[in-house]
């Protein structure tokens, strides 16, 4: 399925704001197993086949959803150093990620999206999160690793964990995987 253009403001715009506020608001009343496609279009004003042609299905508009709600309100704060900042952003990406709601999101994001374009954009956000970072670090004259690095040694086994070995998971092995990185040693 091709994602459309949505136009600022525009019909397309406010559909997808009312039909994304029905699902948030629904899924805390009724919880998400009750969900169904035209409880949503009533909430959000619209009809079910609207919802039906712009996302296909409920597993579709909840990944949609999810991918949404899984993208940073702002970019990441700055605490004067690289290590500094990487440990602070992976403390609040684990937090996020490891709760309840945030693995929610990732399992719907994944759900909804065989093709693994939802996949990619969560990534691209850890990425721009973690460029940001980096170049504040450039800026002060500090030694940084590629994106990739971080992505591939403290994003990738933070995923891993939160969705297949949550047991024993907090914010201390996520600040290990970045001083891992930036002391050179490897996780």
């Amino acid at each position: 399925m091709t994602k459309q253009m949505v136009r600022p403001g525009g019909r397309s715009a406010r559909v997808q704001a009312a039909v994304h506020t029905a699902v948030r608001e629904l899924t805390s009343e009724v919880g998400r197993d009750a969900l169904t496609v035209p409880m949503v279009a009533q909430r959000a004003g619209v009809t079910p086949s609207t919802i039906y042609r712009r996302w296909g299905d409920l597993q579709q508009l909840l990944s949609d959803v999810a991918v949404e709600r899984l993208r940073p309100d702002a970019a990441p704060k700055d605490h004067g150093n690289l290590r500094d900042d990487l440990s602070a952003w992976v403390e609040q990406f684990h937090d996020e990620m490891a709760s309840p709601a945030g693995r929610a999101y990732i399992r719907d994001a994944l759900l909804g999206d065989p093709g693994g374009g939802n996949a990619g954009q969560c990534s691209a956000y850890a990425a721009e999160q973690i460029d940001a970072i980096l170049a504040r670090a450039t800026k002060r004259r500090e030694e940084v690793p590629e994106v990739e690095t971080l992505i591939d040694h403290v994003v990738a086994p933070l995923m891993y964990r939160i969705l297949f070995r949550p047991d024993g998971l907090d914010t201390a092995y996520a600040r290990r995987l970045v001083a891992a990185v930036l002391d050179r040693t490897g996780p």
